[in-house]
């Protein structure tokens, strides 16, 4: 293949009908190296149609980052524009094509995001993050609303920061963002470029409040000294009204499953 993009998918293999689903999105996306992480013991080149991606590789067992990491520094070095997609999250129609255009355009900037519409286990529209410019400023003291998913950065910008950092289990990816503005621009395109799926299996809605507690740890870690010493004054409050949050979609999604609310 000649694509320039490279997507990894890290899985446990245990949702292959969302798997399949997260495939096929990639391909309607653009032209892109899929690369899928996953433990040895998954099979999955057994259940998986071998068109749906172009190479399997055995994920380290050393974490969620860890494999992601191995995954996104496997491609060659043609592939220019890399991220990861959860194997039950999944990309819209011509995104990766329109993020491309983007980045392509402006050697400036290190990752472009666009818009993320929640969906639960049907696929049925539960919320739309629309985002916007102002979320990569949010992110430093507040809410991270920096859609990952639909996301593409560039292979020298994420190598020039050393890659994910493995000491976190959840808001790795905001440390990822936090280190890639400085070193270019984070690009906001008013397109929704991903479906992320909500769901109680999902490990960033299963693990909500380490998640929350983990993202406070991590907006602390890039303040200036001054700043963390009072920083629990703001940080307090956001980690109840982020956690507020999740818990009144998740009560959107159960309304929505016993059909209370359509």
């Amino acid at each position: 293949m000649t694509a320039r993009i490279g997507i990894v998918i890290p899985t446990m293999g245990s949702r292959p009908e969302f798997l399949v689903q997260s495939l096929a999105s990639i391909r309607s996306a653009g032209s892109a190296t899929i690369h899928i992480i996953a433990p040895e013991s998954a099979k999955l080149a057994s259940v998986l149609d071998p068109s749906s991606y172009d190479a399997l590789i055995i994920d380290p067992g050393t974490g969620l980052s860890a494999a992601i990491d191995v995954g996104l520094r496997s491609f060659s070095p043609r592939v220019q524009y890399i991220n990861w997609l959860g194997d039950d999250d999944l990309l819209t129609e011509g995104s990766l094509d329109h993020a491309l255009s983007v980045l392509a355009g402006n050697p400036s900037i290190a990752l472009v995001y666009g818009g993320c519409e929640y969906i639960d286990g049907d696929g049925k529209s539960l919320w739309h993050n629309k985002s916007g410019s102002y979320a990569k400023y949010l992110m430093r003291c507040g809410p991270q609303l920096v859609p990952q998913p639909g996301s593409l950065m560039r292979m020298d910008a994420y190598e020039q920061i050393g890659g994910l950092n493995h000491q976190y289990k959840w808001a790795f990816d905001l440390d990822l963002l936090i280190r890639l503005s400085r070193v270019g621009k984070l690009q906001f395109t008013p397109r929704t470029l991903a479906k992320f799926r909500w769901h109680t299996e999902s490990l960033s809605v299963g693990g909500r409040r380490g998640s929350v507690t983990e993202a406070s740890a991590v907006r602390k870690k890039y303040l200036h000294h001054n700043l963390k010493l009072i920083s629990e004054l703001w940080e307090s409050p956001i980690r109840r009204i982020v956690l507020r949050a999740g818990s009144s979609l998740t009560t959107r999604q159960v309304k929505s499953i016993t059909g209370i609310v359509k």
